[in-house]
């Protein structure tokens, strides 16, 4: 089952039986009820079978284990942050120009890791996944196309690096916890970094 967790790249869909994919829907939709509840630190794959009027051994059978579950509840919202990016409305989505793509770029996934924040969490924590592979690949070459676009000479692949670098669950957790930061503050940060970044 490890296969269940690499993240795909949008336009990768998955074939699954009818069936299959009612399932499956259900577990997710019904984990992520329980997670909107009780939080996702007790999260049990017996009880979300349970809830889910489900057999047991279709939720190990599916998702393999917790982290497995937890990859697909995180997939299910990044194939629509992904869709957003690619081919929504500005200035996320195509049409505005490339700085202005990039500002709204981080600050819609600084949003997206704190909607999620206690699954990242747990998953970082856990260790298991690269998470330079997945959706830091797709949101880097993102990045750094707009990057190149907004600054044909710098070297966008560092860039886009270094502006994805602050974005990531334990950091966000910590500058809002222990530092008290707001999530607009921290989307400002972002968005000071990287006006230096194109404007320079």
């Amino acid at each position: 089952m490890r296969g269940q967790r690499l993240l795909p790249v949008i336009g990768q869909p998955q074939q699954e039986r009818a069936d299959a994919a009612r399932n499956r829907q259900k577990i997710i939709e019904t984990a992520a009820m329980m997670i909107a509840e009780c939080g996702a630190d007790n999260l049990s794959l017996d009880e979300v079978a349970r809830v889910a009027g489900v057999g047991v051994g279709t939720v190990y059978r599916r998702f393999g284990d917790r982290a497995g579950l937890l990859y697909a509840l995180i997939d299910e919202s990044e194939r629509r942050f992904q869709a957003a990016f690619l081919s929504g409305l500005p200035p996320l989505g195509p049409g505005a120009p490339p700085a202005e793509r990039i500002t709204a770029f981080l600050r819609a996934l600084v949003d997206r890791i704190v909607a999620d924040q206690g699954l990242f969490l747990l998953l970082e924590r856990g260790g298991k996944t690269d998470s330079f592979s997945g959706p830091y690949r797709v949101h880097h070459i993102h990045l750094a196309t707009l990057i190149a676009q907004a600054c044909p000479r710098a070297d966008a692949a560092f860039l886009a690096d270094a502006l994805l670098a602050p974005v990531n669950a334990r950091l966000i957790a910590l500058q809002r916890e222990q530092r008290g930061m707001t999530v607009e503050e921290i989307k400002s940060g972002l968005a000071t970094m990287a006006a230096a970044i194109t404007q320079g």
